[in-house]
């Protein structure tokens, strides 16, 4: 692996991390919104739902040199992280919370399963899961930026040791 190659995995780790805070800060912006403008079949509201990030490995670089360096070395070396695709947590998972208010716009005017007439659907957003998450996140963009740091002092090292 290159030099290049590891700090090339560390930004991928920042920059994923970094979407990952801005879905939780999105989640908590939106713990009490109760209307996104779509509806249910029976015409009810539909509130938000907590979204989060897939990711998975990077594909590997199909360059020649790539792989002859990977079979010569006898080891897969990683190529990073990218977000597959923002899902939102069904509410099978983190159904929503139901608060009785009959006097709300956003209360079910017609009975489904799952919720009354005059219960209004609150988002499926806990606020101790996204700061566990957010914690997380945090933790690991860190990790990813003393990683980067490493590179980046060991390039500077070869390049002393180059001036020799």
């Amino acid at each position: 692996m290159s030099l290049f190659g590891s700090m090339d995995i560390s930004s991928s780790g920042l920059t994923a991390q970094r979407l990952r805070m801005d879905l939780i800060s999105s989640n908590i912006a939106n713990i009490n919104t109760t209307r996104t403008g779509q509806l249910t079949p029976a015409g009810n509201p539909i509130p938000y739902q907590r979204e989060v990030a897939v990711f998975v490995p990077r594909p590997p670089a199909a360059s020649f040199s790539n792989v002859l360096g990977e079979k010569m070395s006898g080891q897969n070396v990683g190529n990073g992280v990218e977000v597959s695709s923002i899902s939102s947590v069904p509410d099978t998972e983190a159904p929503f919370r139901l608060e009785y208010n009959p006097d709300s716009p956003d209360a079910a005017k017609v009975a489904e399963p799952g919720i009354p007439v005059g219960y209004v659907r609150e988002p499926n957003v806990n606020i101790v899961t996204e700061m566990v998450d957010m914690i997380s996140a945090s933790r690991a963009y860190e990790a990813n930026v003393t990683a980067l740091n490493v590179s980046k002092s060991m390039a500077s090292k070869a390049l002393e040791i180059g001036k020799g």
